[in-house]
């Protein structure tokens, strides 16, 4: 068999590593993080407005280091009565960098008084794979559902608890495997995977 080639996931959030771990766990590939492959103090600027500008900026700062193929992606919740913000600012929507839950209690605040057919949104995920030739594979996944009253469920991160999918549980009260099958980032890992294949 092959030798495993290294890929590098430009993230240090220990959930979203083992997201993607999970669906790659069986592609001929040797998954690392970027803490493990020596570059846990670099910080890249996320400075473009779209999805795609800063899974690409993520991906090309990790290269700069390491020389092998990275994985970034960049994503976030979208919600139609606030003209799709938070969007690329999901993360830091209250200021502060993965504060989950005044994220949360920001969004709820903002929503308040809105009937739950006025709170649609959206998860977006896009996902880029950079090769040290340069080529680059872009995948992009999104999951419908609207912004629930309150948090419910122990599961996920970010704003799973509050985000409900249309048979009526939160991203957060899903387990794993359940999340992974219909997640925006599911389902941008799993496009990425196909186009992959070619690749081997």
């Amino acid at each position: 068999m092959e030798d495993k080639k290294t890929l590098v996931i430009a993230t240090g959030n220990p959930n979203k590593l083992k997201e993607i771990q999970s669906l790659l766990r069986d592609f001929p590939i040797s998954v690392k993080s970027k803490d493990e492959a020596g570059l846990k103090s670099l910080e890249i600027e996320e400075t473009g407005t779209t999805f795609e500008e800063n899974a690409l900026l993520k991906a090309k700062g990790i290269q700069a280091h390491t020389g092998t193929m990275v994985l970034a992606d960049d994503s976030g919740i979208t919600v139609d009565a606030l003209q799709g913000a938070p969007g690329v600012y999901s993360a830091r929507y209250a200021g502060e960098e993965g504060n989950d839950q005044r994220n949360n209690e920001k969004l709820l605040d903002a929503l308040e008084g809105l009937p739950k057919e006025k709170r649609g949104a959206a998860f977006v995920c896009v996902i880029v794979l950079l090769f040290p030739d340069g080529k680059v594979l872009k995948a992009r996944g999104v999951t419908r559902g609207y912004v629930g009253f309150e948090k419910r469920g122990q599961g996920g991160f970010g704003y799973d608890p509050i985000f409900v999918l249309p048979q009526g549980k939160t991203m957060g009260e899903l387990t794993g495997k359940e999340k992974n099958e219909i997640s925006h980032r599911g389902k941008a890992l799993r496009k990425i995977k196909e186009l992959l294949k070619e690749e081997f």
